[in-house]
């Protein structure tokens, strides 16, 4: 616990058994509550390795549900489990695990109730190795949205995010896609509920284990991001209110 509040790192994993453990070891303790691992029907042995880690509440998908999908069962079980602060970390060790000091405090202390880790802040992108065709479509995309959203985040794209428990009680997750995109409809839908969300500057590491998607889901991914800041913009006017920004 950091001031009285309860802390849930999920685990979003599919096909993670070679990086599990090193993101595992790398969880401070010292504040950290429960941990919790989804497995997206993965075809290693991610839920294996899990087990023989003792990470206690591990949840397996008898069918792959997509990333999105995954999500939601990740923050499901981490607010039954009573969390306050929830902390999403990639298993694949792209992002590191060192940073849930800093995270964490700043939603505990009640700073912001949303937080990234940002790669783009200072030179992480880069340096960790991303591609220079996703950098130039980060920027491209995080631009566009930041226009027609009136806000001034460094990235939507990073996959390290950490949340205040009250952010579930105001958006609807459920309206969101089980595909890539849900974490974009998730940011649009705080913003759009009148939350603030804080960044902090994260390394970040491409090497053949991390997870990444090809450039055609890329392409795909990225349309969909200009769709739904369109949504955004178009509820804000009152004209047409897609289903996720509907109130819960």
């Amino acid at each position: 616990m950091l001031n009285g509040k309860k802390i849930c790192i999920v685990l979003p994993a599919y096909n993670a058994a070679e990086t599990l453990e090193m993101t595992y070891a790398e969880i401070p303790f010292d504040i950290v509550d429960e941990v919790v691992l989804v497995d997206d029907a993965s075809k290693d042995n991610t839920s294996e390795v899990g087990q023989r880690l003792g990470i206690k509440h591990i949840v397996r998908h008898e069918q792959n549900r997509g990333y999105g999908g995954n999500q939601k069962s990740c923050y499901d079980k981490a607010l039954s489990l009573g969390a306050d602060i929830i902390i999403m970390l990639h298993p694949d060790y792209q992002y590191t695990p060192k940073l849930i000091h800093a995270i964490s405090g700043i939603i505990a202390y009640d700073v912001y109730p949303v937080v990234l880790g940002s790669r783009i802040l200072g030179k992480g992108a880069l340096k960790g190795g991303m591609p220079m065709y996703k950098y130039v479509a980060n920027r491209f995309l995080t631009l566009f949205q930041n226009i027609l959203m009136s806000q001034k985040l460094s990235e939507y794209h990073s996959g390290y995010r950490a949340f205040s428990k009250e952010i579930f009680t105001k958006i609807n997750i459920e309206a969101n896609s089980d595909d890539f995109i849900f974490d974009n409809q998730m940011l649009a839908q705080i913003f759009f509920a009148g939350f603030e969300i804080g960044e902090v500057t994260c390394p970040t590491k491409y090497f053949e284990e991390a997870s990444s998607i090809n450039f055609a889901r890329s392409t795909t991914y990225g349309l969909g991001v200009l769709w739904t800041s369109m949504k955004y913009r178009l509820a804000k006017w009152k004209i047409y209110t897609a289903i996720e920004f509907k109130q819960k």
